[in-house]
């Protein structure tokens, strides 16, 4: 960082952030006569970036118009309340908005995973399944067939996890989500989502075994 550049930061109670944060932290902080306002602006940029996540991965969802639209609105909305709940923690080591989209995108992870696990037409897709079967860390038998393959890995994340679990598994190793942003988004720590990936790996790798997909 050069000296311009920290002559240009923004103390506030504390806290040290670029001009640009600076004005988002004041004007979302409890009691600011700016917050309505703000909170509109955020939500506009929120929505944005819920409609490109959610459309990026609206192939494997099979959601098109009107659901999809939902879905970024409620992902927009749900992270807008994280957002105000939490600006008192954010403490400018990045800009305002790098921080912020970070919610809404987990946002939209979260409710494409509630989606994909309520709707049993979805299956994994050819990505998605060398993304868990990697995770897990075995190779199939050359004689299964990948569909198969994919089906017992579907199967297995549904029904040989936990609830939690499957939300690390799902976020982790299909989602490509960062382990610590995981953990700020469950409200837990890295090593929790270490030992729930750990526990996962553990459970499908047993029902792989045991329905004879690997040895």
């Amino acid at each position: 960082m050069t000296t311009s550049e920290v002559d240009e930061r923004v103390l506030l109670d504390g806290r040290s952030f670029d001009p640009a944060s600076a004005v988002w932290v004041r004007e979302l902080s409890p009691g600011s006569p700016a917050f309505e306002d703000a909170c509109r602006r955020l939500h506009a940029m929120l929505i944005k970036i819920a409609r490109r996540e959610a459309a990026r991965r609206s192939p494997v969802l099979r959601l098109t118009g009107p659901e999809l639209e939902d879905l970024a609105h409620q992902a927009a909305a749900d992270a807008l309340m994280r957002i105000t709940r939490k600006i008192g923690e954010f403490r400018g080591d990045a800009q305002f908005k790098t921080w912020a989209f970070k919610f809404v995108i987990l946002e939209v992870s979260t409710k494409v995973g509630r989606h994909f696990w309520r709707d049993h037409r979805v299956s994994l897709d050819h990505d998605a399944a060398e993304c868990a079967r990697a995770a897990v860390g075995d190779e199939p038998p050359h004689q299964v067939q990948a569909i198969e393959l994919r089906a017992a890995l579907a199967h297995a994340i549904e029904s040989a996890l936990t609830e939690r679990q499957r939300r690390v598994f799902v976020a982790v190793a299909i989602d490509n989500i960062p382990m610590d942003a995981l953990a700020a988004k469950l409200e837990t720590n890295r090593n929790a989502i270490y030992k729930a990936m750990f526990d996962a790996r553990r459970n499908i790798r047993a029902y792989l075994v045991d329905n004879d997909f690997i040895s």
